[in-house]
């Protein structure tokens, strides 16, 4: 028995620690398959095709950070709409919630921006290298030409695709058209060229190189779906019952004459897997539910002339012959919360008047005496247009007495998107009534009285 210090050392990094082996994940066809790709192609093409589009003269989506705006499509939204980015915030936290409950790792497996673009850049692998054989023969061949040319059109593409992801990532905050002519005549700014350089560096990275790595060792979600699964959750499993013991047999041997389970342990739901799991061992963190496995076992179940679901979408429940819930109370809890808070969104979001006012009061002077005796308040109006009109707006003020505005009936003309500052002043009766009371400014587009907005202010005067 070696008991050398250094054998000790070596014996304890060997069990906490193991180097990397790179994942050839098999290309498989199927129903899910397709479903990934469908949502490959769905969300990049969102991705990529939105900053280009135009509505009213302006790119239709648009997060202008310099100005402090941000258009989506018809609506525009200012700092002070930053409840409503809070309120999807909690949306999608929910959602997430939601969904993960009643069908387990949904996001990972076709919404996720890893998964997404790790298939992207798979592909272009596999338009470059080859299958997963040709993938594995080329990594293991030394350097020549061959290996040279295909090893560097890889990097050619996946570094393009990329820069690409990076540019269309700042074209959101910045309009992608006059971006892409500040690329071109290398003219962009400091910060845009290094946000297209940093998020594109990051693309290429993840979704290149890191892979699986980004969702085993980075994700905190694989970490904590324990606590939202529950025996009724939606899972992909392998159904052992029916499996085992697994083993090889001839294709003409009937199903049940050799004494073996219908798994012929080809070991293609492990080829196929993207993360390198073998799914027989159970339910396991590293899944990623991206139903690789149930295609390719469909396929070999196909090919044997077995029926399917060998591993499929099941539940714990369901395995252990008993029966699932799908309406139970988190289910029900998550979905009412989701449901009420969606509406609500929609509600506000439909009564989001596009106008702003904030009123401030004179502070150099509590108010000034005039000679015919009434007292005079001065207030610094800022008006807000969020709309995408040119509008006039009436403003009125209530309270505390007879008011009077100087000047008289104003109306002020405001552009799109400006705030609009404008000095007022509130005239009354010195004594009636006597002391500070509240008045209510008021303004009111004249194309739309439903466009109004309301403020509140103090206004001094001298107590008896």
């Amino acid at each position: 028995m070696n008991t050398t210090p250094g054998a000790s050392a070596d014996a304890a990094s060997a069990s906490y620690y193991q180097a990397h082996e790179k994942i050839y994940p098999r290309e498989v066809h199927g129903r899910f398959a397709r479903l990934r790709v469908l949502a490959v192609w769905v969300l990049l093409g969102l991705y990529y095709l939105l900053p280009w589009l135009e509505l009213h003269g302006r790119q239709a989506v648009l997060f202008d950070l310099a100005e402090r705006k941000f258009y989506v499509f018809s609506l525009v939204m200012w700092p002070q709409d930053f409840i409503f980015l809070t309120w999807l915030l909690v949306l999608a936290a929910l959602s997430l919630f939601f969904f993960t409950a009643l069908a387990g790792r949904l996001w990972c497996s076709y919404a996720c921006p890893q998964t997404v673009w790790t298939e992207a850049f798979l592909w272009l692998e596999r338009l470059t290298e080859g299958t997963r054989q040709a993938r594995i023969k080329l990594d293991a061949a030394p350097w020549g030409p061959r290996k040279w040319l295909r090893k560097g059109s890889k990097q050619i593409l996946w570094v393009g695709f990329a820069l690409w992801t990076g540019f269309s990532f700042v074209g959101f905050f910045t309009p992608i058209r006059t971006l892409f002519a500040d690329v071109l005549a290398l003219t962009a700014s400091p910060w845009e060229t290094f946000w297209i350089l940093f998020y594109g560096f990051a693309t290429y990275g993840n979704a290149g190189y890191l892979r699986e790595q980004v969702c085993l060792y980075m994700c905190p979600y694989a970490r904590f779906q324990s606590a939202m699964f529950d025996q009724d959750t939606l899972i992909i499993t392998y159904d052992a019952e029916r499996g085992e013991p697994r083993g090889s047999r001839r294709r003409e041997a009937p199903r049940g004459a050799t004494g073996l389970g219908d798994c012929i342990d080809c070991t293609w739901c492990v080829q196929v897997c993207p993360t390198g799991i073998d799914i027989r061992k159970g339910l396991q963190y590293e899944c990623i539910a991206c139903a690789a496995c149930i295609d390719a076992c469909d396929n070999v179940m196909d090919r044997i002339g077995y029926p399917r679901g060998l591993i499929r979408y099941t539940t714990q429940h369901a395995l252990d012959h008993r029966t699932t819930h799908v309406m139970r109370p988190r289910v029900l809890v998550y979905g009412a919360i989701l449901a009420l808070l969606a509406v609500g969104f929609a509600v506000a979001l439909y009564l989001r008047t596009p106008l702003g006012l904030d009123v401030i009061r004179d502070r150099n002077s509590l108010f000034r005496l005039l000679d015919d005796g009434r007292i005079e308040n001065v207030y610094t109006l800022k008006i807000l247009n969020k709309s995408e009109l040119n509008r006039t707006f009436d403003l009125t003020v209530t309270g505390a007495g007879a008011l009077t505005l100087d000047p008289p009936r104003p109306a002020y003309s405001v552009a799109p998107g400006e705030v609009y500052p404008a000095v007022v002043r509130v005239v009354r009766d010195a004594y009636q009534p006597a002391g500070s009371e509240t008045i209510h400014f008021r303004i009111v587009a004249r194309d739309d009285p439903r466009v109004t907005a309301t403020h509140d202010a103090r206004l001094l005067a001298p107590s008896r």
